[in-house]
């Protein structure tokens, strides 16, 4: 664990790790106390670790520079849905689209995953000012994996 926190979980893969670190005290600024998780490797995921965290949060954030659509925002989900935890899920990632070519910061914030965007995320899921998009796991596993 980078921070404990309370409400929402940031779980985090890799060097967006970084952003979450940054995300967390602007968050913080704005009174929110989100956790931060360096979950550190995919495969295998740390599974003692996510039954921690289903059993405390309720809200979760999965932040990560690979692809959203079978990554490691999916395989938390599975871990999930097989384990009969039903929290409210946003990943952040690369899109399952084409991305235009850029400096990695423009493209980090086109693809939602910079410091900015996990702050719009958490607000977002603790039912901020930002309008929900955010599905619970029943509901994702009901439209196959697509959130947005």
């Amino acid at each position: 664990m980078i921070s404990d926190g309370e409400d929402v979980a940031i779980l985090t893969m890799g060097h967006p790790g970084n952003f979450a670190v940054e995300a967390c005290k602007m968050l913080q600024a704005d009174g929110l106390h989100p956790a931060h998780y360096d979950m550190r490797f995919v495969k295998p995921l740390d599974e003692l670790l996510l039954h921690d965290i289903a059993g405390r949060f309720t809200k979760i954030v999965t932040v990560e520079d690979g692809t959203t659509v079978g990554g490691f925002g999916s395989a938390v989900l599975e871990f999930f849905a097989a384990n009969n935890y039903t929290p409210e899920v946003i990943m952040l990632g690369i899109p399952d689209r084409l991305v235009e070519h850029g400096k990695p910061e423009e493209l980090h914030r086109e693809c939602g995953f910079d410091a900015v965007g996990i702050c719009k995320a958490v607000r977002q899921i603790s039912g901020g000012i930002f309008p929900s998009k955010s599905k619970s796991v029943s509901a994702v596993l009901s439209q196959g994996t697509k959130l947005n």
